[in-house]
């Protein structure tokens, strides 16, 4: 089991900054990737940005350069550093955890946290 707090969501104006965290706790020697995914009313769940146990990261195109996310060292605490930010990017995000348990994959999601960019 993974319990997922995200936090850092609020009002901002556009052209401005937020930096959102994922809280990790639970079983999170076991984590494969950690995702900020966003929904926005009307329109279809996006995967923003993920990390890799590895390291590894991924963008969504429409965040390229904008975003950034990374880990703590202990790698229980994802950030998602959000510059420039424009009024499409209002959105719930979520933070997804992905987990090897015993050999079978399985996704942990936190409750979500608003994010509104005024023009």
């Amino acid at each position: 089991q993974v319990q997922l707090v995200e936090s850092g969501g609020g009002l901002v104006q556009a052209g401005g900054s937020l930096r959102l965290s994922c809280a990790a706790s639970g079983s999170t020697f076991s984590l494969i990737r950690i995702g900020w995914y966003r929904q926005a009313p009307g329109k279809q769940q996006e995967l923003v940005a993920r990390i890799y146990s590895t390291g590894n990261t991924f963008y969504a195109d429409s965040v390229k350069g904008r975003f950034t996310i990374s880990r703590d060292n202990a790698g229980n605490t994802v950030y998602l550093q959000m510059n420039s930010l424009k009024p499409e990017d209002t959105a719930v995000y979520f933070c997804n955890a992905r987990v090897n348990s015993m050999g079978v994959p399985s996704d942990y999601a936190g409750q979500g946290t608003q994010v509104t960019v005024s023009s």
